[in-house]
């Protein structure tokens, strides 16, 4: 028991390499599952278009999807229209600028993988590369290389080239090459980008090492709480809501946050030294909501806005 215990710890510790795993297969997964059902290189005038789609629309849906899956973006993007200094506090505004920076670069996790495999694996840029029409590729490409090259290289992919079989296969394996050292570049960049921005964060940081992966340790469990205490409190309103309909009586008294609790917890957390809190939650808790002059302004506006959609729902 203490060693499945001891597994079980681990396995949470590792969390994040293990997820990272995971999206890699299953990006290596994805690409050969393009590679060998949906592509098919047209061999043609379109082979730039059909490649460079082909290579670069799933990492564009992918970054689309980490935005989306991403909660610190609707944390952040939620109510701004509404209240513009949601994203904008006085005296923080660089804060949203550091936020959205870090939602960026945790979205392109994914797009930057599958961009390194499908670089690796090599067959959607050979496609694309073949259909190019540009002199200074061309000569790159075909230097060295029979006549036909320059006239035919569009072909290359289908081997229906009039070139021998060795020089369309040398020919391949040069643009699949190519693509493979793109793709190696890609991942040593990104790597040696990741460790900058780390060391960098980590290097202007305000808190110790210790007290760092308390923060995260306490983020993380704090997390887990709320979903559990929502959950929980959402289910004790909604009984005493149905039997309070179903016997046709009063309700009792139901507590809960006030508007104004409800916006303050939903701000961006920013750490202070000379007030240790290691969220939002844990400010309102111990300070209260001490609303600024043009908070008070912002919270009339939010429930004016809230009433007014509950009357047009009623008309």
């Amino acid at each position: 028991m203490d060693a499945f215990q001891g597994f079980l710890k681990f396995i949470l510790n590792q969390k994040t390499v293990i997820g990272y795993s995971f999206m890699a297969l299953l990006t290596v997964g994805g690409e050969r599952l393009f590679s060998l059902v949906a592509f098919k290189c047209p061999c043609g005038t379109e082979n730039v278009i059909y490649g460079l789609a082909f290579l670069f629309a799933p990492a564009w849906v992918l970054l689309i999807l980490g935005f989306f899956l991403n909660n610190r973006s609707w944390r952040l993007f939620t109510g701004c229209c509404v209240n513009p200094r949601k994203i904008f506090p006085r005296g923080h505004n660089r804060r949203f600028f550091s936020v959205l920076g870090q939602i960026i670069l945790s979205s392109l996790v994914a797009p930057v993988m599958w961009l390194s495999v499908a670089l690796l694996n090599g067959t959607f840029y050979e496609c694309a590369m073949s259909g190019t029409q540009s002199p200074r590729l061309l000569d790159l490409i075909c230097k060295g290389k029979p006549e036909e090259c320059w006239k035919e290289l569009y072909k290359v992919s289908c081997g229906k080239t009039s070139m021998t079989p060795t020089d369309n296969e040398e020919l391949k394996l040069s643009l699949q090459a190519q693509s493979q050292i793109l793709g190696w570049f890609l991942i040593c960049s990104a790597s040696f980008f990741s460790l900058l921005t780390t060391c960098y964060a980590r290097c202007r940081s305000k808190v110790s090492y210790l007290q760092l992966s308390f923060w995260k340790t306490y983020a993380q469990k704090e997390k887990e709480q709320l979903e559990n205490t929502f959950v929980d409190y959402a289910k004790k309103l909604s009984e005493r809501n149905l039997k309070c309909f179903l016997e046709n009586k009063r309700p009792d008294v139901f507590p809960m946050p006030t508007f104004a609790a409800w916006e303050a917890a939903s701000e961006l957390h920013s750490f202070h030294q000379n007030r240790q809190h290691y969220s939002t939650l844990h400010r309102v808790v111990e300070d209260g909501l001490d609303l600024r002059p043009e908070d008070e302004e912002t919270t009339m506006m939010l429930m004016g806005t809230a009433q007014n959609v509950q009357l047009t729902h009623h008309h």
